[in-house]
């Protein structure tokens, strides 16, 4: 029986070794996927190893506790996928997701993560990750996972996908309750939102303080709202006016 270390993390540079797979008789052998492993907890590397060892097509060539370093053994070894935390000492995974889909195109990025807001997947995506999974994720699925990235296919669970469709679904019916305003409700909301009276939010916009006042109740009517500090938060919300 193969022995194992000692549970715990690495110092940070470490390049775990990785024994020799095994192949399993009787079973029909697919083209290899190489697997490089980046993440700055031991015990899910070796976790995530123990599972893709099971795969006769799947083998891990190298884990590392750091991007730095899994920048260099990418560009050295070119693995057919990287799976690879965000949050690491050093440089995050988005960022290492960037510059290694520049320098290494043949090796495909799969993040597997604690963190998975829909913002940071759609970070990780726009970085060049081909994949994404939060680390709640059966063994069964992660290796569907490595399996789809590593031919080419793109891989989001199903409760991340959902939520991206949710956020998405909500950002439109944001931007249609905005799109119900004139340009020049639109003008005066981010005006008065940013601070100023009617008066001088007319002298802006070339209107009078009454004129102002009318359109700001009809403004106000079309969005559903009756005070400034809930108009305050929409404009802040929908990207009207910065969140200083």
């Amino acid at each position: 029986m193969r022995r194992r270390g000692r549970l715990g993390s690495r110092a940070s540079g470490s390049i775990d070794p990785v024994p020799a797979q095994k192949i399993k008789p009787n079973r029909i052998v697919q083209p290899l996927i190489s697997a490089l492993l980046v993440d700055d907890h031991r015990i899910v590397r070796d976790g995530v190893q123990a599972v893709l060892e099971r795969e006769a097509d799947v083998r891990v060539i190298a884990s590392v506790a750091d991007t730095d370093v899994a920048l260099r053994e990418a560009e050295r070894l070119n693995p057919s996928i990287v799976l690879m935390e965000i949050t690491m000492s050093g440089m995050n995974g988005i960022d290492a997701t960037r510059i290694l889909s520049d320098r290494v195109p043949g090796s495909r990025v799969l993040i597997l993560s604690a963190h998975s807001s829909p913002i940071i997947v759609r970070r990780a995506i726009d970085a060049g990750a081909r994949g994404f999974l939060p680390k709640e994720t059966g063994a069964d699925e992660l290796v569907r996972a490595v399996r789809a990235v590593a031919s080419g296919d793109r891989y989001i669970s199903q409760t991340l996908a959902q939520a991206l469709l949710d956020q998405r679904e909500g950002a439109r019916h944001r931007e249609s309750a905005v799109e119900v305003l004139t340009a020049t409700e639109r003008n005066i909301l981010k005006l008065v939102t940013e601070g100023k009276s009617n008066s001088e939010a007319g002298r802006v916009i070339g209107l009078s303080r009454r004129t102002v006042e009318a359109y700001r109740v009809r403004l106000m009517r079309k969005l559903g709202i009756d005070n400034l500090p809930s108009l305050v938060r929409y404009a802040i919300r929908h990207g009207i006016i910065p969140l200083d």
